[in-house]
């Protein structure tokens, strides 16, 4: 096999693991050394490379036009986040001129221009930025006149590049300094921007780097994570930087189109390490033939990282099984939990120890909220995946509805407390004051801990509660792909006020004698399965909304079921899989 020149260059500086009080420190240090950013097109031709030393240079030089607008430190820089050099010089500009970068969402999909316009326009609102900074692409969605912000400089790439510098030193922010503001998905409501100070976010990059992925000098990262979630920007934006480490990028709908370009870079390069939510693998799956098998190694990748919650274990298995001809260790999967609300993560499964789950009596689970082993009495299992230990200095409890603290096995609350957490939601103040008084957080997650780690069940606003029973939406949900044969991320469950369960199905039959019999069929397994009745509606592919991390957004899955008249929702015509906001 023939692999590109392009590897990793000796590191060139001793390797720091994110020990700077501020990203504009961990940039100057990175600057030192001959890394950087390399962005690839979707045939994986290298069409820009970033050197560290040249971002520094570029980043200062931004942060003096900006200034140069007259726009005061702690103001609010809106960033329309396209994985391209423009973003990234945009980003660190802020950083070295004591601005708030406000990462915001693309269009993901043909389609999606219509309703990407009023929801940037509900973010734009929220973030009341002083200057926004988008490509020529995107300039034309941008619309302040019929939104409530003050006046705001609106510029391309390359207006940003042609304002004046204005002549003055660059102070280093303080530790304490907001960094950014990143916007929620969005799963259960409105995105909310969360704030993260220079503090919050290193002492987040150096668990991360030191005691989650642990990270050597040898790495080299690989991402097609968007910059405006948690995980691109934090992840794989951050993370390298503040580690000195190279890293390859292809853009999201790159990797959307054409998903095995993603293990291809990986084979090519010679990528260590990658993350992705669970359906990125799934993709994979989906799509790779023996002949695509044939053409990767995938020997090199020693850390294969999966964010979500929960992590679907089965999908998982077949993806190592599948790959393993392609030399993937399934070794490699690394579980992991975290929100923005904590810069990114929470907690890490170990090192080199795969995918490790727990299997648990689902009745008991429904009935008394408790996380037992099956006996041989046992009708149904539930399997959750093992997402680690919290990270050094940080925290994990699980309570009850009043606060109370839970033994181990018992459902409850995932609550966070460290270094890392949020000062709060912007223009929150409630929030903000209630982390700076307890120094803690409801994460909105139900889960249970075992031996230490955590287990992710779901969101406690999807759980579909019936006559007493805590019913999970993804296990309907699972039981409908199996039995149907169909993908994951095909079925979407939830419950209307008036505890009526329903089951939406993306397919593509057209046949309404067919449509009956597999309605008659699912209703028929549930009804066995579940002891309960639910009403099944089949969508058009494509349908399913999604959060911007690619979850299923069941919330907004519910309002567009209950305002179908009001709310008319067309399909996407391109078949963008996660990711779309």
């Amino acid at each position: 096999m023939v692999y590109m020149s392009n590897k990793n260059l000796p590191h060139a500086l001793p390797m720091r693991y994110a020990d700077f009080p501020t990203l504009a420190e961990a940039l100057d240090y990175a600057a030192q050394g001959c890394n950087g950013m390399h962005f690839y097109d979707r045939r994986l031709q290298l069409e820009h490379t970033l050197e560290y030393r040249q971002l520094q240079q570029h980043a200062k030089a931004g942060a003096r036009r900006l200034l140069s607008l007259n726009i005061r430190k702690g103001e609010r820089v809106a960033l329309i986040a396209e994985t391209s050099i423009g973003f990234v010089e945009a980003f660190f500009a802020c950083q070295y001129a004591g601005l708030v970068a406000v990462p915001l969402a693309i269009p993901m999909g043909v389609g999606q221009r219509a309703s990407y316009t009023t929801k940037l326009q509900g973010l734009l609102t929220s973030c009341k930025p002083a200057a926004i900074i988008s490509s020529d692409e995107w300039l034309s969605l941008i619309d302040v006149e019929n939104i409530d912000i003050p006046p705001v400089h609106i510029l391309s790439h390359n207006d940003f590049n042609a304002l004046p510098e204005k002549e003055t030193n660059l102070p280093l922010p303080s530790p304490d300094d907001i960094a950014y503001l990143q916007y929620t998905s969005g799963s259960t409501r409105f995105p909310r921007g969360v704030i993260i100070t220079h503090r919050e976010v290193m002492s987040n990059l150096r668990v991360i780097s030191h005691d989650g992925i642990k990270l050597r000098e040898n790495d080299r990262c690989v991402s097609w994570l968007p910059f405006y979630h948690d995980m691109g920007l934090v992840g794989f934006l951050l993370t390298p930087v503040a580690t000195q480490l190279s890293v390859d990028y292809l853009r999201t709908q790159d990797f959307a189109m054409r998903p095995l370009q993603w293990l291809k870079l990986i084979t090519q390069n010679r990528c260590t390490v990658s993350v992705a939510p669970p359906f990125g693998y799934d993709l994979c799956l989906r799509r790779v033939n023996d002949k695509d098998l044939a053409e990767l190694d995938l020997a090199c990748w020693r850390v294969a990282g999966i964010g979500a919650e929960p992590i679907p274990a089965q999908q998982l298995k077949e993806f190592g099984e599948r790959f393993s001809h392609a030399q993937f260790n399934p070794r490699a999967f690394m579980p992991c939990y975290g929100l923005a609300e904590n810069a990114l993560a929470v907690s890490f499964s170990a090192e080199d120890a795969g995918l490790q789950v727990n299997e648990i009596d689902r009745d008991i689970l429904e009935r008394q909220g408790k996380a037992l082993p099956p006996t041989p009495e046992t009708r149904a299992v539930s399997t959750f995946a093992n997402c680690g230990k919290a990270l050094p200095g940080h925290y994990i409890e699980i309570r009850n509805e009043q606060g109370k603290c839970l033994p181990e096995r018992e459902i409850g609350h995932i609550c966070i407390s460290g270094p890392s957490l949020m000062s709060g939601y912007f223009q929150d103040p409630v929030s903000q004051k209630e982390i700076q008084s307890t120094g803690w957080m409801d994460t909105g997650d139900l889960g249970y801990l075992l031996d230490g780690d955590l287990y992710v069940t779901g969101r406690i606003k999807d759980l579909i509660i019936i006559h007493g029973r805590n019913i999970w939406p993804q296990d309907i949900e699972y039981a409908v792909e199996k039995e149907l044969g169909i993908h994951s991320g095909n079925a979407i469950a939830f419950v209307t006020a008036q505890e009526r369960i329903v089951l939406q199905i993306q397919c593509r039959i057209s046949s309404e004698e067919h449509r009956q019999q597999m309605l008659h069929a699912l209703t028929a397994h549930i009804q066995s399965e579940f002891g309960v009745t639910v009403d099944i509606e089949f969508v058009p592919p494509h349908s399913i909304p999604r959060t911007s991390s690619g979850k299923p957004a069941r919330a907004e899955a519910k309002r567009r079921y209950l305002t179908p008249f009001t709310d008319t929702i067309a399909p996407q015509q391109t078949p963008i899989v996660g990711y779309v906001q």
